[in-house]
């Protein structure tokens, strides 16, 4: 997927102002308009001016857009950092519905179209904003209340977009899942002549945790065991969110095998479960005692894992 740089196709500096974005969509919309320009790629044009324009007017795409940094070119590869637009605050809704946009535009906003906000309840009530937070498996597998900081891009006087910082006091449920929203009232857009304002919501995916994956309500722990626990079996100590407990490896055990342990994973009706996946760990051959032990092995066991491949 290519990077498109927005503002070189606009043809506008990083720091320009919304009314400067909307004077040169303006211009080149109509040098470029498919029914009246000459120019034998003005429709691919027209179509790249009106996806920059999309986000550019946007206070609030713009800023989550610019926050990715001005060190990418237009036409270099890319993929968009994990979780680049968590703790941004967007008020929903993207373009006219069936707007066929790029790969690169769907991969930065295409899920804002499954989180875009409502009109509340008639012409009264507030937008609901929403937003992606992070958080610690911890928090999920506990339940835990944590301050969350949140940007809300918004215009200021002089044309230019801002962010404005807003510190929220949020309860996590225990048990939640990636991808799980949780609804704060009356925290979205205030409602129009004094309406209701509308809701907030945070949709929560989990930090990298260093041990632990995590796949719905399951967790993934990759154990490694040393060649002899797997062939002859045995115990060994295992880590869970709970504590470390004594596993036992069934004998003649190979790479990759899965290890249940009922209901440790993340709480629920019913709760998840935790899976232990076995890695083979071979010790190194760094003396000249553990060579020796190497070459006995292969003098006592006639074993060709190439086999299967006819070699």
């Amino acid at each position: 997927m290519k990077y498109k740089d927005y503002y070189q196709i606009m043809g506008v500096a990083r720091g320009a102002t919304q009314d400067e974005i909307k004077r040169a969509y303006r211009k080149l919309a109509r040098k470029y308009h498919p029914d009246v320009s000459k120019e034998p790629d003005a429709e691919m044009r027209f179509k790249e001016l009106g996806e920059a324009y999309e986000v550019l007017k946007d206070p609030e795409k713009r800023s989550a857009y610019d926050q990715l940094g001005a060190n990418w070119r237009a036409g270099e590869e890319f993929r968009p950092p994990p979780d680049w637009d968590a703790g941004f605050e967007f008020s929903g809704g993207f373009g006219p519905e069936g707007s066929s946009f790029s790969d690169f535009f769907e991969s930065l906003f295409g899920a804002q179209f499954d989180r875009a906000g409502r009109t509340g309840f008639g012409a009264a009530a507030g937008n609901d904003h929403h937003a992606k937070i992070m958080i610690d498996l911890e928090d999920a597998l506990n339940g835990a209340t944590r301050v969350v900081t949140l940007h809300a891009p918004q215009l200021a006087e002089n044309g230019r977009v801002v962010t404005r910082a807003r510190r929220l006091s949020v309860r996590i449920p225990r048990g939640i899942k990636p991808g799980q929203k949780i609804r704060l009232a009356n925290q979205g857009a205030p409602g129009p002549m004094g309406g209701i304002q509308g809701d907030l919501y945070l949709e929560v995916e989990f930090n990298p945790h260093p041990l632990y994956r995590v796949e719905g309500r399951d967790l993934y722990l990759e154990l490694p065991v040393t060649p002899w626990e797997a062939a002859l079996g045995g115990s060994v100590s295992a880590p869970t969110p709970a504590g470390v407990i004594e596993l036992k490896i069934p004998r003649g055990s190979r790479p990759g095998r899965k290890l249940r342990l009922k209901g440790r994973g993340l709480p629920g009706t019913p709760p998840g479960d935790m899976f232990v996946v076995l890695q083979i760990a071979l010790p190194e051959a760094d003396s000249p005692e553990a060579q020796n032990a190497y070459r006995d092995l292969a003098r006592h066991f006639k074993f060709n894992p190439r086999e299967a491949l006819g070699v």
